[in-house]
């Protein structure tokens, strides 16, 4: 029996000695950017502002009753929220959002890494499923997985594509360290007003081309907009995207509908070789009209992954 047992245990280890590793657990496809959310003083002019200028779709926001949706897309919006309680804050940002396919498995995927992760994913009246992290310098990034029937969305005449959004961040190494190294983010371009010093950095979305801006203020070590900043330089810094072919045309089209009223800038080169157009909200989000590709040679650094299709 001694000698039974003994052979046993010999076996037992080598099952264990030859058993093949577990696998590391796969991220779950991060695809494309879903919302921007920010906070509005008064949601009237604001919806002015969505659906008349820019042309999007009001829609109910099942995340907060109090909000409201403006979509773009089936599938990506600007989502509008009352300004919390308290004194304002020059801070209009609210959180930035991303979809994937699969909520649940990407909460997973999140906790194994060692981010905190709530401890299930919400469900909105619409069927879509979405949860939030925060990132190191305690931005509000959710993702979401959009519901099986999206609202339907007509196409809008001067973009149905959001592109980007971007906000502002002060350590790029410490951000570089979740975007990158934990959600798989990968480098776009990088540039600033001068060439020597990057203010702007360009993350894809890992299974996608839409992608995040570092929008890179000192002190490195803050959070959020430095004492002392304005909420229109705020504004400027978290902003959101929209893609179109040529922005002339789309200025032409704004233009012809009286849909630039309080509006300043017109049409310029960006230091990344692309067309865009500044537009700005009553809070002074900006909303960036930016053509799909540059017209040639960006400043400071090659463009490094696949521009943006329509």
């Amino acid at each position: 029996m001694r000698a039974l047992a003994y052979a046993l245990t010999i076996l037992a280890w080598c099952g264990v000695a030859h058993a093949a590793p577990v696998p590391p657990q796969a991220r779950p496809p991060i695809v494309s950017v879903s919302h921007l959310a920010v906070h509005a003083a008064d949601p009237a002019r604001s919806e002015a502002f969505y659906v008349h200028d820019l042309g999007a779709v009001k829609g109910p926001d099942p995340e907060t009753p109090k909000g409201a949706r403006y979509y773009f897309s089936p599938t990506q919006f600007v989502e509008v929220l009352p300004l919390p309680p308290g004194a304002p804050s020059v801070d209009r940002l609210d959180h930035a959002a991303f979809n994937t396919p699969d909520a649940e498995a990407l909460r997973v995927y999140l906790a194994a890494k060692g981010v905190a992760v709530p401890g299930r994913v919400e469900i909105g009246a619409d069927g879509d499923r979405w949860f939030d992290v925060v990132d190191p310098e305690g931005v509000r990034i959710q993702f979401v997985q959009p519901p099986a029937t999206p609202p339907a969305v007509a196409a809008n005449p001067l973009s149905s594509r959001i592109i980007h959004v971007g906000f502002i961040v002060h350590d790029r190494a410490r951000q570089d360290a979740f975007y990158r190294g934990i959600l798989g983010f990968r480098p776009y371009w990088f540039g600033g007003m001068t060439n020597d010093a990057p203010s702007w950095v360009s993350l894809q979305v890992p299974d996608g081309s839409d992608w995040l801006e570092y929008m890179i203020v000192a002190p490195p070590d803050g959070r959020g907009p430095p004492p002392g900043m304005s909420q229109a330089t705020a504004g400027v810094l978290d902003h959101f995207s929209l893609g179109v072919p040529d922005t002339r045309l789309a200025y032409t089209l704004l233009w012809n509908g009286g849909r630039l009223k309080g509006q300043g800038e017109t049409p310029k080169i960006g230091r990344d070789a692309k067309w865009q157009l500044n537009l700005f909200d009553p809070d002074g989000t900006r909303a960036e009209i930016m053509e799909f590709q540059p017209i040639g040679r960006p400043c400071c650094s090659p463009f490094t992954a696949a521009d943006p299709k329509p």
